[in-house]
């Protein structure tokens, strides 16, 4: 890959990664932990419809990030770029097995535990996120 391509993908790169960094710091700091107060009437169908959204906020950015950490982890010198894809891994995993499940869970009405894991259990994708944050702006610096 030349040098001008690869200098495109490393921004975008950051772009995305940087984008869920953010946006995973309000989850774990506002959002799930106000879940406790939305009113019990209103809790599944707020749930579903807060999962529905989110999907469509989240989707095409983690999507675009995964897409280009492969790219940078087959590139010449990537070893940075592979940390960040595994750690992109764990990420992943934690979202399909941890945080996925709960919010199926809470689509049925609110609960008190799973509500607690769920905010106890993000902090596995705000760490990996965050790590990864400062590995693609590292990559993009010292391009």
């Amino acid at each position: 890959m030349n040098a001008e391509i690869l200098r495109w993908v490393l921004a975008a790169h950051a772009f995305a990664t940087l984008f869920m960094t953010g946006l995973i710091w309000f989850v774990q700091v506002v959002h799930y932990p106000l879940f406790d107060r939305v009113g019990k009437a209103e809790f599944a169908g707020y749930e579903r419809q807060h999962t529905r959204r989110t999907g469509w906020v989240v989707g095409g950015p983690m999507l675009l990030e995964l897409g280009l950490a492969v790219v940078l982890a087959g590139s010449p010198g990537g070893t940075t770029a592979w940390c960040g894809l595994g750690l992109l891994g764990i990420i992943w995993l934690s979202t399909a097995v941890g945080q996925v499940p709960l919010h199926r869970r809470l689509e049925w009405g609110f609960d008190p535990l799973a509500h607690r894991r769920l905010v106890r259990g993000n902090w596995v994708r705000t760490i990996g996120w965050s790590l990864r944050g400062a590995l693609a702006v590292l990559m993009l610096a010292t391009f």
